[in-house]
């Protein structure tokens, strides 16, 4: 935890002290401002972070497992919730409305089929009428869900900031499902706490990625049960809908091809590949449709990758942001995330002693870090990775189930009172 808010302060300090232009907002390495402010949020977040604190892990290891899910539920909702009103009713609503954002777009969407096909032409920043930042950034399918709540009904930014508030703080809920599917319910019950609670909430509540994040989640829980049961039919049908997910998955961030590393290692821990073609057969249907629509995500990427660097990706230097990076991580994550890597390090190497459940943990632990490693090191993730990194997040604090039960209670304080005092000094426009 020490190294992580180290790391924290020096990716502050640095460019401060040296007047390196590293080209985020004014509190690199987050896309944030300082902004100092309570609201109408700041006592019932307090009140949920300490009562989260004083009893969310002896309530996580008592309680039947169905109502765990259901307290992991609410208290998620309740947590993002409170968090985001320190803003007022606008730190739900306001980012939504931004011209930057998916919704002003999707309710200009009359034709889904000509959106599909003119999407990649669309893309460069030279191009006549180009997507705002975000539609460019992503492919169609973030897009589409918002189109899908406008006709609905649910396109006013109130309405499509709840919803994927709610649908964010699914997400534990589907984690703690795949880690229990997989033999580690003990492991589970340990780690629910900090999937709650913690500063990733903040990024959760009011941006897509905290959608991208639930969708990710469910479709490697659906993994997770089509490895697990002896049933053919049951196996085709989680595998497909694992697939399914999957593949929306990828077509709503051009980053969450890197999940693959994470159903890899669901699949590891399993012991199985019987799943795997049902899977990926699905997944390759989803991405399959999208480009018999007009939308093929192999031509886009290069697309995106020129646009990418026309814009300020280009002054961003990679030599600052490879750690920095991993700072902005350390806020969103919280800084426990420096000590789960440390325990599960030191879990690796005598991996053959360890219990059945804690090798559940560290396999996926190892896979997250893996997958924000690559995702770091390719230069596509350069600032603004406190949200887009959100899907690898909860995976990462699994390892918070390897923490010796005297610091459980210290660590979980220090998540919540990070996250407090994040919300109420910095102010993100995500």
């Amino acid at each position: 935890m020490a190294a992580a808010l180290l790391l924290i302060a020096l990716a502050i300090a640095v460019p401060r002290l040296t007047h390196w232009q590293v080209h985020a907002q004014s509190w690199a390495p987050l896309h944030v401002t300082w902004h100092p402010r309570v609201g109408i949020g700041t006592i019932p977040a307090i009140v949920v972070g300490v009562l989260g604190v004083v009893f969310a892990a002896t309530i996580a290891r008592r309680v039947s497992w169905r109502i765990l899910l259901l307290i992991a539920f609410i208290l998620g909702v309740a947590w993002s919730t409170s968090l985001a009103l320190v803003d007022g009713l606008e730190g739900i609503t306001v980012i939504f409305d931004r011209s930057s954002e998916y919704l002003g777009s999707a309710r200009q969407v009359s034709d889904v089929g000509a959106l599909l096909h003119e999407y990649i032409a669309r893309i460069p920043l030279d191009s006549v009428g180009h997507w705002p930042v975000h539609l460019a950034g992503h492919p169609p399918g973030a897009v589409l869900f918002f189109v899908l709540l406008v006709r609905l009904g649910l396109g006013s930014a109130a309405a499509a900031g709840w919803i994927v508030l709610v649908l964010g703080a699914t997400t534990p809920v589907a984690v703690l499902l795949a880690v229990r599917r997989l033999g580690a319910e003990d492991a589970a019950r340990r780690a629910a706490p900090f999937l709650v609670l913690g500063p990733a909430a903040i990024w959760m509540a009011v941006s897509a990625d905290g959608l991208f994040a639930a969708v990710a989640a469910w479709g490697l829980c659906a993994l997770a049960y089509a490895t697990t049961t002896r049933h053919r039919g049951a196996r085709a049908g989680w595998g497909i809908l694992a697939g399914l997910l999957l593949g929306y998955a990828v077509m709503m961030s051009y980053g969450l091809p890197l999940l693959g590393i994470l159903a890899l290692a669901v699949l590891l821990v399993a012991r199985t590949w019987r799943p795997l073609l049902w899977a990926a057969g699905a997944a390759a249907g989803v991405v399959l449709a999208f480009a018999a629509g007009g939308f093929a995500w192999w031509q886009a990427y290069p697309v995106l990758h020129e646009r990418y660097y026309a814009g300020i990706a280009s002054q961003r230097p990679y030599a600052y942001w490879v750690w920095g990076n991993l700072a902005a991580l350390a806020v969103s994550a919280g800084p426990l995330v420096g000590g789960v890597v440390a325990l599960v390090g030191q879990r690796l190497r005598r991996f053959r002693g360890l219990t059945a459940e804690a090798r559940v943990i560290v396999i996926l632990v190892v896979a997250a870090a893996a997958t924000i490693l690559v995702a770091d090191l390719s230069g596509m993730s350069k600032a603004e990775v406190e949200r887009i990194w959100l899907p690898f997040v909860p995976w990462l604090l699994l390892g918070a189930a390897l923490l010796p039960q005297r610091w459980v209670r210290w660590a979980l304080g220090l998540q919540v009172a990070f996250a407090l005092v994040a919300q109420h000094l910095l102010f993100s426009q995500w």
